[in-house]
């Protein structure tokens, strides 16, 4: 636990405050059936507002690294590399857990019984944002900006040519036989992916965390440039047209590159840190220029403790799925959106149950945000 930095950027924090408070909503509809198209991920090709959600907690990853890169300078190689690590193995230990959490299941004869590390999934969100963090911050450390830049993009054009020499030859873009899925099959085995899709396919599989260090890397650039620069139209204005010209770029490199969350292709990266920026520059406008924060601090509570408040609302969340509620023994996270929630409608009352589990879990990073709380790793 920490104090937060005399130094942040609010326009930073209120973006990463965004970040988690959309996460949560998108994640904890009442009914996943009832949820309304903008709060879901693309099926396939193509993009959503949900989909902008995690490149950006990328991006803010990379955000961080901008304004922590001062503080290496007074460390060893040594001292720095340590603290990368340690952070990366904390983050991708706390996703595992997280997966398996919580570590047992109801069997048919309603008795507990222990989920075997046999099926657990290795791969996922905070795995990704540790990988991600961890090679980026490396490149960071020890590459020059310029260089580290341009490693991001022959990241996105390896991964591209990767695609395109080991996935299926009719159509390497597809769910069940592209290289990354292939990849993932071979290295941790079908028991070990994400089954959500009705297949053995993990969205956040090996392969395509290499394109996501890409986000990271162009976070830190635009924190970098936030920092040094923010603070001027010029600045401002011209991280504005870097924005807009990434996703000119994106929509470009889509006609034979598909803008697509779950492969991570590079024209979804392009897009996603293309909006960041644009979005960055808009709350900096609102927040440096205008001078309006009154409305900030409900993200910056969120943006504080992202985190924490993150792994609250999921484990939060599996926790309501494990309980059962009465004779038929539904989950409690159902038996609260059909007997409380669904009065209000369908759609409207899923969207209302994420709303206020989201606001629950605001309530606790504000709490802890009184207190001078900050939950670090």
């Amino acid at each position: 636990m920490s104090k937060p930095s005399s130094q942040r950027f609010l326009a930073l924090d209120v973006l990463r405050g965004m970040t988690v408070f959309f996460m949560i909503i998108v994640n904890t509809p009442g009914s996943w059936v009832s949820s309304w198209a903008p709060l879901k991920h693309a099926v396939w090709h193509g993009f959503t507002p949900t989909d902008l959600v995690f490149p950006t907690f990328m991006f803010v990853v990379g955000n961080a690294l901008s304004f922590v890169e001062k503080k290496w300078q007074q460390l060893t190689e040594g001292q720095v590399f340590r603290i990368i690590l340690k952070r990366t193995l904390i983050i991708f230990l706390l996703g595992y857990l997280m997966y398996w959490f919580p570590f047992v299941h109801w069997n048919a004869a309603r008795e507990l019984e222990f989920n075997p590390i046999s099926h657990t999934r290795i791969m996922g969100v905070l795995q990704r944002i540790a990988l991600g963090y961890f090679f980026a911050a490396l490149m960071i450390r020890y590459l020059k900006a310029a260089t580290a830049y341009r490693f991001a993009v022959i990241l996105l054009l390896t991964y591209w040519l990767i695609l395109l020499l080991f996935g299926d030859k009719a159509d390497p873009y597809n769910i069940i036989s592209n290289a990354g899925n292939r990849l993932d099959l071979w290295l941790l085995g079908e028991n070990h992916l994400y089954h959500g899709e009705g297949l053995a396919f993990d969205p956040e599989g090996i392969l395509s965390t290499l394109p996501s260090i890409a986000n990271v890397i162009f976070g830190y650039a635009a924190g970098k440039w936030i920092a040094e620069r923010g603070k001027t139209w010029e600045g401002l204005t011209k991280l504005l047209l870097a924005g807009f010209a990434l996703i000119a770029l994106a929509l470009f490199w889509h006609l034979v590159f598909p803008i697509n969350k779950k492969l991570w292709t590079g024209s979804f990266v392009l897009l996603t840190v293309g909006i960041d920026c644009v979005l960055l520059a808009a709350l900096s406008y609102v927040t440096d220029f205008l001078g309006r924060t009154k409305w900030t601090y409900f993200f910056e509570v969120f943006g504080k403790n992202p985190l924490f408040i993150y792994l609250l609302s999921e484990l939060g969340a599996t926790l309501l799925w494990f309980f059962p509620v009465g004779e038929k023994r539904v989950p409690l996270y159902s038996w609260l959106y059909e007997n409380i929630f669904r009065h209000a409608g369908d759609y409207l009352g899923s969207f209302l149950f994420a709303l206020c589990f989201t606001l629950v879990c605001w309530f606790v990073g504000r709490v802890l945000d009184k207190k001078r709380i900050y939950v670090r790793v």
